[in-house]
């Protein structure tokens, strides 16, 4: 098949958020067309009349796009569609469901039983080959396991098998990989690929998703909704790396992958047999590395608008400020409590490592002399090299004084480099922090 005949879909149903595992199906579909140089759908599954929303729906569109999961057909946010094998909602889709039916109705794959419609089974074993969890094989011999099912209710609409495979038809799909939930699904719709005489699609199905427990992951455990990592101050291109790792492996070591890269080295043949295992530290620390690789003026841009929901104002320092915490925080969400000292004068300061300055006999002098030094710099550029300067003159080891100066300035054990932080703070600040803590001491 050449590549640019290759056709993908993700068929969401517009009932909630789009979890993690609806993503990351969404996901592989879109590295497959984009790595084959393919078509990527989108179809809506709305037939649930009474749990569809259109809310749910403008999420899902939302949440793709946000990780940059974009479409090639199917309905856009604004209300449009694009592709010509429409309609992509599939409550508009009725009549093309009515022509099909009538193609089985017609061959006599079909009976009334009690007012809903059965198709037939055929009584043979039935072997597909999945492109992820190789051969699988159902026996439909024995009725009794395998009864004949239900592809038209007696209110007149069709399961979810039936239309599933005439939308993939209609729609030309050539690949579909979707979660291994579908697998024992996958040879009913074979059946009706042939009864309808029309070659399927090839399909791969995707392990689970466990929690670290090893529990199956529900809609309400923690990372399940995708809207969640945007509240939560997540770079959507770093979501997109952890989705496209949890169950797809590049055959090293690499971990952090641009997004131009993980489409160019993605392949089915590299997707896991075995479920994954969601790992929100691992999530974390995956954004933390694709935040400390962003320039620093866009970290700053970025960061700005969950600055400006904590109730901190952006002066013109800002840029200067968020850079000197940048590789200090996991997530944007962080960073108004990292830059808090830097911000108010009444910073507070944590208790655990106020005790351990207390605990230092020397610390008081110490500080006392660091702020006479402070006080007499010229060369403000020279502050940092003074504290061990002082240390020194005054028989004490330059880490005896670091850590004290750290805290006085900042209120906290850790934190961005001691030198931007007299940097930014300024010469008569700094010497009004020292003193501050100094009466804290005493």
């Amino acid at each position: 098949m050449k590549a640019s005949q290759v056709r993908t879909r993700f068929a969401p149903s517009p009932t909630g958020y789009l979890h993690v595992g609806g993503a990351r199906t969404a996901l592989f579909n879109w590295l497959l067309a984009r790595k084959l140089g393919g078509t990527f759908v989108l179809r809506v599954e709305d037939t649930d009349e009474t749990r569809n929303t259109a809310e749910s729906r403008q999420a899902i569109f939302d949440a793709m796009l946000w990780l940059g999961i974009d479409w090639d057909e199917g309905p856009r946010p604004d209300g449009s569609t694009t592709g010509e094998f429409g309609p992509y909602y599939q409550s508009q889709r009725q009549d093309s469901y009515n022509k099909w039916f009538k193609k089985l109705v017609d061959n006599n794959r079909v009976y009334e039983e009690d007012g809903a419609w059965r198709f037939k089974f055929e009584r043979k074993p039935i072997t597909m080959q999945d492109i992820i969890c190789g051969e699988v094989t159902i026996d439909y011999r024995d009725e009794s396991n395998t009864p004949d099912m239900v592809v038209r209710r007696s209110d007149g609409s069709y399961v979810f098998h039936f239309v599933n495979v005439v939308d993939d038809i209609e729609m030309k799909i050539t690949h579909a990989i979707r979660g291994e939930d579908h697998l024992m699904n996958t040879p009913k719709h074979l059946q009706l690929f042939e009864a309808f005489g029309v070659e399927p699609p090839q399909y791969g199905h995707i392990p689970l998703i466990l929690n670290m427990d090893g529990s199956k992951m529900g809609k309400r455990d923690q990372g399940a909704a995708v809207d969640g990592y945007i509240k939560d101050g997540f770079l959507p291109e770093a979501v997109f790396n952890f989705l496209a790792l949890l169950g797809w492996s590049p055959k090293d070591e690499t971990e952090i992958f641009p997004i131009d890269e993980i489409i160019n080295r993605f392949s089915l043949e590299g997707v896991n047999r075995s479920p994954s295992k969601f790992d929100a530290e691992k999530c974390a620390w995956i954004n933390q590395q694709h935040l400390m690789a962003l320039p620093p003026e866009v970290f700053a841009e970025k960061s700005e608008p969950y600055v400006q929901a904590a109730g901190q104002e952006i002066t013109e320092s800002y840029p200067v400020i968020a850079a000197s915490v940048q590789e200090k925080v996991k997530l944007f969400t962080e960073v108004p409590a990292a830059i808090s000292f830097y911000l108010n004068s009444d910073y507070s300061y944590d208790v655990s490592a106020l005790d351990k300055v207390r605990a230092n006999e020397t610390a008081a002098e110490l500080l006392t002399k660091l702020a006479e030094t402070f006080s007499q710099i010229s060369d403000w550029a020279t502050a940092k090299e003074s504290i061990a300067a002082t240390a020194k003159a005054n028989g004490a080891k330059p880490g005896q004084l670091m850590f004290p100066t750290r805290v006085a300035l900042s209120g906290q054990s850790g934190g961005p480099d001691l030198g931007a932080i007299l940097s930014i703070l300024g010469q008569e600040e700094c010497v009004r922090r020292l003193k501050r803590t100094l009466e804290m001491l005493s």
